[in-house]
């Protein structure tokens, strides 16, 4: 069960991040790349945090914040490769 609550939540907290990154870098995705970046991304902050020796306790507000981060890292490299 508690596997099945933590991908839940991971899912849920990507689709906010991805959300969130899609407006902040002004950029027009679907439910599915939003839920992806939002993912990536929050691995992507997760490494951040860790590199950085963040103390990581502060929920859901923080998961989403570090992943929105992360999210917003990605679509900018995303750009630049692009370019």
């Amino acid at each position: 069960m508690g596997l099945g609550l933590g991908l839940f939540t991971s899912i849920f907290v990507g689709i906010i991040a991805g959300w969130l990154a899609e407006k902040i870098m002004k950029r027009d995705h679907g439910l599915f790349t939003n839920l992806v970046v939002g993912v990536v991304g929050g691995l992507i902050g997760g490494i951040i945090i860790q590199l950085l020796n963040i103390e990581a306790s502060g929920g859901w507000i923080f998961s989403i914040f570090a992943a929105t981060a992360g999210a917003c890292l990605l679509l900018w490299i995303v750009d630049k490769v692009k370019k």
